[in-house]
C-alpha cells in the first residue's frame, strides 16, 4: 500500500499553513493511528520547531538539506512521537535553488521533480506524508506540488488570502498540465479570524461561489489554544479525573473534523 502525499499551501504568507500541517499530521497519527510523516521544506523551519516541542526533542541533528544533497531522505527522519515523524528543515535549505541548479544544470524537469524521486521510497513506509512549503512560486512549491497527490489549500477569510488561493490553484493547474502531474485540490480550509465579521463572511461566500464543494464546511475559528501550540508544541493535557482538558479537546476536535471532511473528499475523488 503506497502512502498519500499532501502539500498544504496558499501563496499568501501568515494564513495558518504550518498550523494546518502540524495539526493534521498530529490528528492522523494520534486519532487515526496512521503512520504519518511531515516534510518541512520551509527554511524558516516553523513546522520543525512546533513538532520538536511536541515531542520534547532537545536536539535536531538531521535536515532535509542533507537529504537533498545525499539523494536520500530516509536517513533524515526524526521520530516525534508514536506514528509521527518529521524530516526537519533549517536555514541552510534556503540554498535549494542553487543546489538543484548545480545538480541538474541543463534539466529543468529534473530540478523540479527531485523531491518526487526522493519521496518515492518513503511512500512505502507511511500512510500519509504532509509537506510544508514557503508561500512563494519557487523551486520549493514546484517540487512539493509535483511530489504530491493532493493540494490542501488554507484560506484565511480575507481578500488577499483568497487572491493567494486563486493564484495557487491556477499555478497548480499550470504545473499539472505542463508536467503531466496528476494533482488535484482535496479541499479548501476556511480559517476565520472573526466569526460573523463582515469581511470574513463575504470572502467565505465568494470562495464557496467560486469553488463550491471544495470549500470545507468545517471552519477553523480563532482559538487561543492553537496559538499556544505554536509556542509550547501540540499537546493534550488531562484533568485530574483523566478527561482531556476542555480547551485542548476543543482545538483537537476541530482538526479531527477537518481531517474527517478531507478524507470524505478523498474517498469521493478516488471513486471518480
Amino acid at each position: 500500500m503506497s502512502g498519500t502525499v499532501y502539500v498544504v499551501g496558499n501563496f499568501k504568507g501568515g494564513v495558518g499553513k504550518t498550523k494546518t500541517v502540524t495539526m493534521l499530521a498530529y490528528e492522523s497519527a494520534q486519532y487515526l493511528k496512521e503512520r504519518t510523516l511531515v516534510i518541512d521544506m520551509d527554511p524558516q523551519g516553523n513546522a520543525t520547531r512546533v513538532l520538536a516541542k511536541t515531542g520534547n526533542l532537545d536536539a535536531i541533528d538531521k535536515s532535509i538539506t542533507e537529504g537533498f544533497q545525499n539523494g536520500a531522505l530516509e536517513t533524515e527522519v526524526i521520530t516525534v512521537m508514536e506514528n509521527l515523524d518529521i524530516i526537519p528543515a533549517n536555514t541552510s535549505f534556503r540554498n535549494l535553488p542553487k543546489m538543484l541548479f548545480n545538480m541538474f544544470p541543463d534539466d529543468e524537469v529534473a530540478q523540479i521533480t527531485y523531491l518526487k524521486k526522493l519521496v518515492a521510497p518513503l511512500k512505502e513506509k507511511y500512510d500519509r506524508i504532509y509537506i510544508d512549503v514557503p508561500p512563494t512560486i519557487s523551486d520549493y512549491s514546484d517540487n512539493a506540488m509535483l511530489a504530491a497527490d493532493y493540494c490542501i489549500i488554507v484560506l484565511q477569510t480575507q481578500e488577499l488570502s483568497l487572491d493567494g488561493a486563486q493564484t495557487y490553484i491556477a499555478y497548480m493547474q499550470f504545473l499539472a498540465e505542463n508536467y503531466e502531474a496528476d494533482l488535484q485540490v482535496l479541499g479548501i480550509i476556511p480559517m476565520m479570524l472573526r466569526q460573523g465579521g463582515r469581511v470574513d463572511t463575504k470572502v467565505l461566500d465568494q470562495a464557496k461561489e467560486m469553488y463550491g464543494g471544495n470549500v470545507l464546511n468545517t471552519i477553523v475559528n480563532y482559538q487561543e489554544r492553537l496559538k499556544v501550540y505554536d509556542v509550547e508544541g501540540i499537546h493534550m493535557h488531562k484533568n485530574l479525573n483523566g478527561t482531556i482538558e476542555m480547551w485542548d479537546a476543543k482545538a483537537h476536535q476541530l482538526f479531527v473534523e477537518v481531517l474527517t471532511e478531507l478524507n470524505e473528499h478523498e474517498d469521493y475523488l478516488e471513486k471518480l
